[in-house]
């Protein structure tokens, strides 16, 4: 009986409290772009309040530099932050806490063209001086990762330009104190990237910043050996970068690099260790064959057996720019995996991944100096036949591709058409995927 009355009074309890309506944010407390809360209200010239993040997502589309309300001309610098209405949606956001609402918290004021361009200066007049350049720097990175419109603000008054000038200057200085500094600088650096060409070149204007480069990447931290191989990446990706430096440089950064991909520390290290490699190799034959002699054409061998799309990509390209060195093309003939793999990956991963191997495979088996290259050149093509190879590149041309991979095939397909008697199996070919070129 009990249990009854209990279940009645809650019953009539219920019914007499009815669920409260949904809570409605008042329409002056909305971005008119996003119709949400505003979180950092801020008004234009013309009176109306926006949103700080839609209203700046807006004028970076370039549809047009103009107030989507009253389309009036607009400008970033033309926003001014409404204390007053920020200020009333937070304690309308404090009043109604009790129904789920959180208080948003009161942004950073952003930073200016003026402030920004103040606090570069101070980079420059310290830059002499690793001690008093920590602290100028240190405030250059914490306030370009307090948000995106501070970074961009910090990259159109040329920070990239002067961090990389800073690093060199300190590198020169030397210094066993400088060493941390000079963490903290690529640190920041790395928070500008894409760096431009100027700033680019400054990293590697001199032995000593290459030296600097080299050695935070061989033995700084896991986040400053991180960043020094995005800023070695950074520049080596420009034409010509090590034009002005001595082989010795050139050597340093190919083993730093190598060492990272031969040890990751991270995916993101292993992937620009990588990008940077391949920008290197294919600058030059002489530096392929220098890449190719810190063993490293096995280790991407082996990386492509289980490797994802990204890696993938860039693993082959990195081989294919060591194969144009004779030393490359002996390294990679003399390993079983090299043509099974090759042609294990045609149509696996991707149309970029299959026009590499091609190109590998075409360099294996086509490419050759002499009598004992043109032997092994003879066993690849041999090999590829039994996985499949001939198969796949018949298919490569029915489906197109361009023509630069189109006149390897061709000759491959000619080349191994000789060797046909030697042996020859029929790949079971995975068409998923597989898209014909329009």
């Amino acid at each position: 009986m009990a249990l009854l009355a209990r279940r009645a009074r809650k019953a009539v309890t219920s019914k007499a409290s009815p669920p409260a309506p949904p809570l409605e944010i008042p329409a002056h407390f909305r971005c008119p772009i996003s119709l949400d809360l505003m979180r950092d209200p801020v008004t234009a010239p013309t009176g109306i309040t926006y949103d700080r993040e839609g209203i700046e997502a807006w004028l970076d589309t370039g549809r047009a530099a103009v107030c989507p309300v009253t389309h009036a001309p607009l400008r970033h610098e033309d926003l001014v932050p409404n204390h007053a209405i920020r200020r009333v949606i937070q304690d309308w956001c404090v009043a109604n806490r009790s129904r789920g609402v959180e208080r948003i918290p009161t942004p950073k004021i952003p930073v200016t063209p003026v402030q920004a361009s103040e606090l570069l200066f101070d980079v420059i007049a310290d830059s002499s001086s690793s001690t008093r350049a920590a602290a100028a720097v240190a405030r250059v990175r914490a306030l370009a990762r307090d948000s995106e419109r501070n970074r961009r603000c910090f990259v159109s008054v040329g920070t990239g330009r002067v961090l990389a000038s800073a690093f060199a200057s300190l590198a020169a200085a030397g210094g066993a104190s400088a060493v941390g500094v000079l963490e903290d600088v690529l640190a920041a650096l790395v928070c500008m990237m894409p760096l431009d060409d100027e700033a680019a070149r400054a990293l590697v204007a001199s032995s000593a910043s290459v030296g600097s480069l080299v050695a935070i990447a061989r033995h700084g931290s896991l986040a400053g050996r991180l960043n020094a191989v995005l800023a070695i990446k950074e520049a080596v990706s420009r034409d010509g970068a090590f034009v002005e430096l001595g082989d010795n440089n050139v050597d340093e950064v190919v083993d730093a690099l190598v060492g990272v991909i031969k040890a990751p520390i991270c995916p993101q290290a292993t992937k620009a260790a990588m990008v940077a490699t391949y920008h290197l190799a294919s600058s030059d034959e002489r530096v392929a064959a220098r890449v190719a002699s810190t063993a490293l054409v096995p280790v991407l061998l082996e990386s492509l057996v289980d490797a994802d799309k990204s890696v993938c990509e860039k693993a082959l390209a990195v081989l294919d720019a060591m194969l144009t060195s004779e030393q490359g093309r002996a390294s990679a003939r003399g390993h079983a995996l090299a043509m099974p793999i090759l042609v294990k990956k045609m149509f696996r991963v991707s149309d970029v991944a299959t026009e590499l191997a091609v190109s590998a495979m075409w360099q294996l088996g086509c490419k050759s100096s002499g009598e004992e290259e043109a032997n092994a050149a003879t066993g690849c093509l041999v090999e590829a036949l039994r996985v499949g190879a001939f198969q796949k590149l018949l298919l490569l041309l029915q489906v197109g591709c361009r023509d630069t991979t189109k006149e390897k095939a061709t000759e491959l397909l000619k080349m191994l058409n000789k060797h046909k008697g030697l042996g020859e199996c029929v790949d079971a070919v995975d068409f998923r995927g597989l898209n014909r070129l329009s």
